[in-house]
């Protein structure tokens, strides 16, 4: 099978170009070892989201973050220690005078990194119809935030603009 030039056939819309031993669609799965499934197993589910919307909120600690969700008490104790198994969020000690002792949860830096992932579903949603809801602005000028793609070097790519090639330990093919 030829590579793909990534320009479309005529009434084709347009798609990420595959290249080297990607292009043959046949001969790989992706089942496994695609970063964005390996990332869904972690925050795939709408119960870890919504909890990491509320940390990035604010809420940090349990009955706060199963009131503002929605979800009981188990599924969120059960997300929340996937959450901090997984590395986005630490538990930190507390207590109030006469309580034992509980836990609050904090973002940790790779639960920071996800935050774009946040901002461009928010922005998504927004789309899906009623424009009521919460808005994410930026704290200096006040304008609404929204998700771009880059390449590492700052130019912003579209779909069709955009090639996938299979990287093995570390090592990238060559487009």
């Amino acid at each position: 099978m030829a590579e793909s030039t990534g320009v479309p056939e005529s009434g084709v819309e347009a798609v990420i170009t595959r290249s080297g031993r990607f292009t043959d669609r046949g001969a790989w799965s992706a089942e496994g070892w695609c970063h964005m499934e390996r990332a869904l197993e972690l925050v795939g589910t709408r119960s870890a989201m919504v909890l990491m919307r509320e940390v990035y909120y604010g809420g940090r600690r349990f009955d706060e973050l199963a009131r503002h969700t929605g979800l009981t008490e188990a599924v969120t104790s059960q997300r929340l220690k996937r959450l901090v198994d997984a590395g986005l969020l630490q538990r930190h000690p507390y207590r109030e005078p006469g309580q034992r002792t509980r836990y609050e949860y904090v973002l940790t830096d790779l639960g920071r990194s996800l935050f774009p992932v946040f901002v461009a579903l928010m922005e998504w949603g927004a789309q899906l119809g009623d424009r009521a809801g919460v808005e994410l602005v930026h704290a200096d000028c006040g304008c609404p935030l929204n998700a771009v793609v880059q390449c590492t070097k700052g130019h912003p790519v579209r779909l069709q603009d955009t090639v996938a090639r299979i990287v093995s330990d570390g090592e990238r093919e060559d487009l």
